[in-house]
C-alpha cells in the first residue's frame, strides 16, 4: 500500500516535471525567435511586429497551459472562463480609456 502511494507520487512528480520542462523549452524558443528577428533585420518593421505579436499570443497560450495548468478539461473550465472574463474586462477598460483620451485630444486641438 505504501509502495503504491510513493510510486504514484513519484509518477505525478515526473509528469509535472515533464510538463514544466516542455513549457520552459517552448517559452525559451518563443522568446529567442523575436530577438533573432530583430537582430537579423531580415523582415520589414511591420512584418517583424506582426510576427512578434503572433508569437506573443502563442507564448501566452503556452504559459496558461504549462505553468497555470488551465486547459479545456471540464474540471478546469471555470478557471478558463474566469480568465477570459477578466481579459474581456481589462480590454474593455483599456479601450474605453483610449477612446476617452483620444476624444479629449481631438476636442483640445
Amino acid at each position: 500500500m505504501l509502495v503504491s502511494k510513493i510510486r504514484s507520487r513519484e509518477d505525478a512528480y515526473r509528469h509535472d516535471l515533464r510538463g514544466y520542462q516542455a513549457g520552459f523549452i517552448l517559452a525559451a524558443i518563443l522568446t529567442i525567435i523575436p530577438f533573432a528577428l530583430v537582430a537579423s533585420g531580415t523582415f520589414s518593421t511591420i512584418a517583424t511586429l506582426w510576427v512578434i505579436g503572433v508569437i506573443a499570443l502563442i507564448q501566452i497560450a503556452v504559459h496558461i497551459r504549462y505553468f497555470l495548468h488551465v486547459d479545456l478539461s471540464p474540471e478546469r473550465r471555470e478557471e478558463l472562463y474566469l480568465m477570459l472574463f477578466s481579459g474581456a474586462l481589462v480590454t474593455l477598460m483599456i479601450a474605453g480609456m483610449l477612446w476617452l483620451l483620444f476624444n479629449l485630444h481631438t476636442r483640445m486641438m
